[in-house]
């Protein structure tokens, strides 16, 4: 299958009477076959990201990369700048397969229009931004544990706390325009930025159009999507171009409106916190669990202790082990802040456009037909890989949810 070019207009348009999600013949083989696929491929992936690590342990990798690491230098922070960069690029090079492949069903459905060469590039640039961090990182941790064997992994999540915050604050200035253009959105399309600009008054709420920003996706990909990122002053919502190809205004801004909610209601402080705790879980079960792997099989993989460099990949495989375990809850968790972001949404675009639970559901069967989104998802397929409630499930609340009905209000918005 060809991929197919962005077609410009509103998929759905605003007389369209959406009351369940529903595509054309073709488009539900399609989604459903993608679904499918994609399910399988996202366990497979884990499962195999896990593997590539035992392999890199059961091959020695590891110690080999740290001799060459204490033959250069003796010095700890110089053993770091080589040994690094050295086992991270290998862990990706191994993992290239799982990328290389996303992007090939993506192509072949029409979903990415990117070229090899533009992947390649793409992918180079996220490991050269991966090396870096995980260089700084891996020096910190490896400091920590020499320090303090014992408490190495509250240590560890202390310091990582002030450097994932700083992450989150530098993403939308240094790392997202390696990879596409942003302009202001109010220099893209005014018309549209003055019905947000309504929409974010009718909330009461205080988000200039310099916190707005149209995002060139287009060259790269036909789905469409909308996000807040940033922290403090580089907080901001970002409108892809496919969507704003695709959708009518009234459209645009339930969907802005759903962004808001997640700018409004403190979803990036909240999802950093609950994060912050899984991972101080994950550490310190890493901690109980490595020195019973490396007891087992250290001697074997010729690693010399959780101290020693090479104990990385055991570090990764029982870390990564028990995210994917603890997977299912952050899904959880995600999807509960996006159906609170789609109820603000419509509870800040009621009154202010006509209808607007119909036109909410006018979105999301666009993003579903455009994104092809699974119309008949199963439930292990819900609770093990969506971080967002399907499209059918959006679609029902946003025709049903209706506090107006006897003289109620909103609970975002009264």
């Amino acid at each position: 299958m060809a991929a197919a070019p962005l077609k410009s207009g509103p998929v759905t348009p605003a007389d369209a009477v959406v009351r369940a999600y529903t595509l054309p013949p073709k488009l539900y083989r399609q989604a459903r076959d993608l679904g499918r696929i994609f399910f399988a491929f996202d366990l497979i992936a884990a499962l195999y990201g896990l593997a590539i690590l035992w392999l890199v342990l059961h091959w020695r990798i590891g110690p080999t990369y740290r001799d060459w690491a204490e033959a250069i230098s003796r010095h700890w922070a110089l053993q770091a700048v080589v040994f690094a960069p050295l086992i991270l690029l290998t862990i990706d090079v191994f993992e290239l397969p799982v990328g290389i492949f996303e992007n090939w069903e993506l192509r072949r459905y029409g979903l990415s229009l990117q070229g090899w060469a533009s992947w390649g590039g793409d992918w180079a640039k996220e490991e050269l931004v991966a090396l870096i961090g995980g260089t700084i990182v891996m020096a910190i941790l490896y400091a920590i544990i020499r320090k303090s064997p014992r408490r190495w992994w509250l240590y560890f999540w202390l310091a990582m706390l002030p450097i994932a915050t700083f992450q989150i604050f530098i993403q939308p200035y240094v790392v997202d325009p390696l990879f596409h253009k942003f302009e202001p959105l109010q220099q893209k399309d005014p018309a549209l930025t003055a019905a947000l600009e309504k929409m974010v008054h009718h909330a009461g709420l205080d988000i200039p159009p310099s916190r707005m920003y149209w995002m060139g996706a287009s060259s790269k990909s036909t789905e469409l999507n909308a996000y807040v990122t940033g922290l403090g002053s580089s907080k901001r919502i970002v409108i892809w171009d496919t969507t704003i190809a695709k959708m009518t205004t009234p459209q645009i801004v339930f969907v802005v409106g759903h962004e808001t909610g997640h700018y409004v209601l403190h979803h990036i402080p909240k999802g950093a916190g609950i994060l912050a705790g899984a991972l101080l879980v994950v550490f310190y079960l890493g901690y109980l669990s490595i020195g019973w792997m490396l007891r087992r099989w250290g001697e074997g993989w010729h690693i010399r202790g959780v101290d020693d460099w090479a104990s990385l990949p055991a570090l990764l495989l029982m870390m990564g082990l028990f995210s994917f375990i603890g997977n299912p809850i952050a899904n959880a968790v995600s999807r509960h802040f996006e159906h609170q972001a789609d109820q603000f949404g419509l509870e800040v675009t009621h009154g202010l456009t006509p209808n607007s639970g119909e036109v909410a559901a006018q979105a999301f069967e666009t993003l579903g037909e455009v994104d092809l989104s699974d119309p008949k998802p199963s439930r292990l397929d819900i609770i093990l890989t969506y971080d967002h409630p399907s499209i059918p499930e959006r679609i029902r609340f946003a025709l049903t949810y209706d506090p107006w009905a006897n003289g109620g209000h909103g609970q975002f918005i009264h």
